[in-house]
């Protein structure tokens, strides 16, 4: 997430919101760096790997494979309480996990009609926009016209190099991210630890469970789609996951949610590695612009944070 995306991703729009405190060394951060930048990596690669899985299984079976495998892993881990919550906290938790399943289910949809790094780029557009409109302070304005800059000219002035389904697509699984983050915050307010999020990725696995049976049918008990989807799920949810909750112990929300901002020319480089997906060098300009504006409504984001810090934003 993203790739969509992984589960702690998400966290990058709404923490930089919430002041935390700078690391006392330049020294002492690179270790987390290194495990945010490690997830990064596990994430779009998994993304890589799952497109090269859609032609076993389908875009829908190989969601459902690491959904399931994911919520899996995560119930094991987590063992939720399933007591002593409100009406309330279940609708939320609910909504995290269908809001979750959307996320990923347009995602795939995307990448199985355009490349990996545009369609990256174009979902961080989601939280960007989330980032930008949470914020209202003029220079988000800077910010956008970066960001409609680089669409621009992924788009070529109209999208004729990228398949219009894959860019809605796309888009559409931006504005899921937009939504998951919203639905993480609250659920992360509402439940201890990991507990919302092992519950949610439980509810996102069974209520997409009937989309990937009917395209992919039997073809989901394949030994070897099972085990590719598995090494899916490790790599885009459960280890990057892991990296970035050891990560965000000992690194500053900013740096978190700035590294995140770079997951496009991550997915561009997995893309060219592993499925051998070029950029042309409008293309590349292009991905940079939208890193950019991310990086830069991550930062006013951080400013307006340490400015206020009796009101931070939601999320």
């Amino acid at each position: 997430m993203s790739t969509p995306s992984t589960s702690a991703s998400a966290a990058a729009a709404s923490a930089a919101a919430v002041p935390v405190p700078e690391s006392p060394s330049r020294r002492g951060s690179l270790g987390p760096v290194g495990l945010v930048l490690a997830g990064g990596v596990s994430v779009q690669f998994g993304a890589a790997l799952a497109v090269t899985l859609i032609p076993r299984a389908g875009a829908l079976g190989v969601v459902t494979l690491r959904l399931v495998v994911a919520a899996l892993v995560m119930l094991l881990v987590c063992r939720p309480r399933m007591r002593g919550h409100s009406r309330a906290d279940w609708g939320t938790v609910i909504a995290f996990g269908v809001t979750m399943a959307a996320m990923n289910g347009l995602f795939y949809q995307s990448v199985a009609r355009i490349p990996l790094g545009p369609a990256v780029t174009l979902e961080v557009l989601g939280p960007l926009a989330l980032s930008v409109l949470a914020s209202r302070r003029a220079v988000n304005a800077l910010w956008a016209a970066l960001a409609l800059g680089g669409v621009f000219l992924l788009s070529g002035g109209g999208f004729g190099g990228l398949e219009p389904a894959g860019v809605a697509f796309a888009l559409a699984a931006g504005a899921m991210w937009a939504g998951y983050i919203m639905f993480s915050a609250r659920t992360g307010r509402r439940f201890p630890q990991a507990d919302g999020l092992a519950l949610a990725m439980g509810v996102a696995a069974l209520s997409f469970l009937p989309l990937g049976v009917a395209e992919s049918g039997t073809r989901l008990l394949d030994p070897v789609t099972v085990a590719l989807g598995a090494g899916v799920a490790i790599l885009s949810s459960v280890l990057p996951y892991t990296l970035e909750l050891l990560a965000l112990r000992r690194l500053p929300a900013s740096t978190f949610a700035i590294l995140m901002s770079l997951e496009p020319a991550i997915a561009a480089t997995a893309g060219f590695l592993v499925l051998s997906q070029s950029l042309s060098a409008v293309q590349a300009v292009a991905i940079a612009l939208v890193i950019a504006a991310s990086m830069g409504a991550v930062r006013t984001q951080v400013g307006r944070g340490r400015a206020k810090p009796p009101v931070p934003d939601v999320p």
